[in-house]
């Protein structure tokens, strides 16, 4: 199950469970598109306008997942956002916004998830941090603060249901070739950035039988950058 699914790093996520014969459900904030809704089907479930940030929203998802593909043996934490500002001209409410959309997202999805992900034999839970997590540069303060979170509550749930047999670890991306990064930065060099599909690797990497002694752990993916 992948929430922010229908964003590129997730839309890329999806793709790679698929090819790997993963059963894939994906959440996400908007309506589903008519394309996605057309995937439909006993392998692929697309559920839109969930509000993660809303426990019984979450809990709704959840159910409706297991409801429809039986059960959820792998969560990946994708969903996210990006916002620059400096503290002294920026919003504070932007700080509350950075820590509902990176954090209070995986949380609430994390703890609707984990009912299904403990009877599993071989669970994961998979959080998307961020490079900006280990060293914030100016008018990242928000951002990097709420991927910090990201992080530990990787570590304190990996100490928490390790003994359940279940892992969970935090891949941290450097800067993500996306449409909207290269808009942003039309100067940057993009070839030193790092493609969703390479991370989506790393993603299906730790959700399989070979990385079951991985656990607590923050895995950088920064490409050359």
């Amino acid at each position: 199950m992948i929430t922010g699914g229908m964003g590129n790093l997730g839309r890329a996520v999806a793709r790679a469970f698929e090819v790997a014969g993963f059963r894939v459900a994906v959440i996400d904030h908007g309506a589903v598109p008519e394309a996605e809704a057309a995937k439909t089907s006993d392998r692929y479930l697309p559920v839109g306008q969930i509000d993660l940030t809303q426990s019984a929203q979450a809990e709704h998802a959840m159910n409706t997942i297991v409801g429809k593909l039986g059960r959820i043996d792998v969560l990946v934490n994708v969903a996210g956002a990006f916002r620059w500002q400096t503290l002294a001209d920026g919003d504070i409410s932007g700080w509350d916004q950075m820590y509902d959309i990176n954090l209070k997202t995986a949380v609430t999805a994390s703890k609707a998830a984990l009912p299904s992900i403990l009877k599993s034999d071989a669970g994961r839970i998979i959080n998307i941090g961020a490079g900006a997590a280990a060293k914030a540069a100016a008018g990242m303060g928000a951002y990097a603060a709420s991927k910090s979170g990201v992080l530990r509550l990787t570590e304190s749930l990996s100490e928490e249901v390790k003994d359940r047999g279940i892992t969970v670890n935090a891949v941290l991306p450097g800067t993500i070739d996306t449409p909207q990064n290269r808009k942003a930065m039309p100067k940057a060099d993009t070839s030193k950035w790092v493609p969703p599909e390479a991370i989506a690797d790393v993603v299906v990497f730790l959700a399989s039988e070979g990385a079951r002694a991985i656990t607590g752990a923050a895995i950088p993916v920064f490409g050359r950058g």
